[in-house]
């Protein structure tokens, strides 16, 4: 996914720059936080209008009588499997990245995935909805502020938990066939847990890619929709793998 990307190359140990003093990182680490926010509130508009406008509601999900989501239509999965066509679409069909193709493909995934997001509104009770966010947010933020702050390199660490997002994956689309109450459990718990370690990393990750960049006030607008979307997913997940353990189900 361009330049910015988690394997982006580092120059600079994360020990050795002073982020605490620097204006022009906490503007640029300013605009990422003000995107992922704006993306949610995205999200959270799509998510309400795929699960109440009837008519969208039902092109999109299987729904009970009593309102209760009973699986995905065809054009549910589509869409539901669209962001990954558009990440490897932006990965390998655009090479040169620029503002406005990065901005594209930021905003396109975040009103895709919170279109798929409907379905968690119509399995849910709002209660754990709004209590899990809650939670997530609280999370989020503390996370990311130990990515900001601390002057251990994450590298190592970020690198095994990408590893272990395919692990996640792989045990998921296993249990689908599987259907084991114990797997389920497992990838929640190890879920949270890596999405966890991931915005702490990412957000390491983006403050050494503000310091590469040398100022070059493009390549920076273009980080900041990759960085956007890098941490706007990390939250996404870390919501979804809680609101499996904690929410309660209509």
């Amino acid at each position: 996914m361009s330049d910015f990307n988690r394997d982006y190359a580092r120059s600079i140990p994360a020990d050795r720059a002073d982020m605490s003093v620097d204006a022009g990182l906490r503007s640029f680490m300013l605009g990422v936080y003000n995107k992922v926010a704006l993306g949610l509130v995205v999200s959270a508009g799509m998510a309400f209008v795929t699960s109440s406008v009837a008519p969208i509601r039902d092109l999109m999900f299987r729904v009970t009588a009593d309102g209760r989501f009973a699986g995905l239509t065809v054009i549910g999965m589509i869409v539901a499997f669209a962001p990954l066509a558009v990440i490897l679409f932006s990965g390998f069909a655009i090479r040169n990245q620029t503002p406005r193709t990065a901005g594209m493909t930021y905003w396109s995934i975040v009103s895709l995935i919170g279109a798929s997001l409907g379905v968690v509104v119509l399995a849910y009770t709002g209660a754990s909805i709004a209590t899990t966010f809650l939670i997530t947010a609280s999370s989020f933020g503390a996370l990311s502020l130990v990515g900001y702050t601390t002057k251990r390199d994450l590298t190592g660490m970020g690198s095994f938990l990408i590893m272990g997002v395919w692990g996640l994956i792989i045990a998921s689309l296993v249990n689908m066939f599987l259907h084991s109450p114990a797997i389920y459990l497992i990838v929640n718990l190890l879920g949270v847990a890596i999405f966890a370690g991931l915005t702490a990393y990412d957000t390491q990750r983006l403050k050494m890619t503000y310091y590469q960049l040398g100022g070059d006030q493009a390549a920076m607008s273009v980080a900041t929709n990759y960085g956007a979307l890098s941490l706007y997913l990390d939250f996404i997940n870390l919501f979804q793998f809680l609101l499996s353990l904690m929410g309660s189900r209509r």
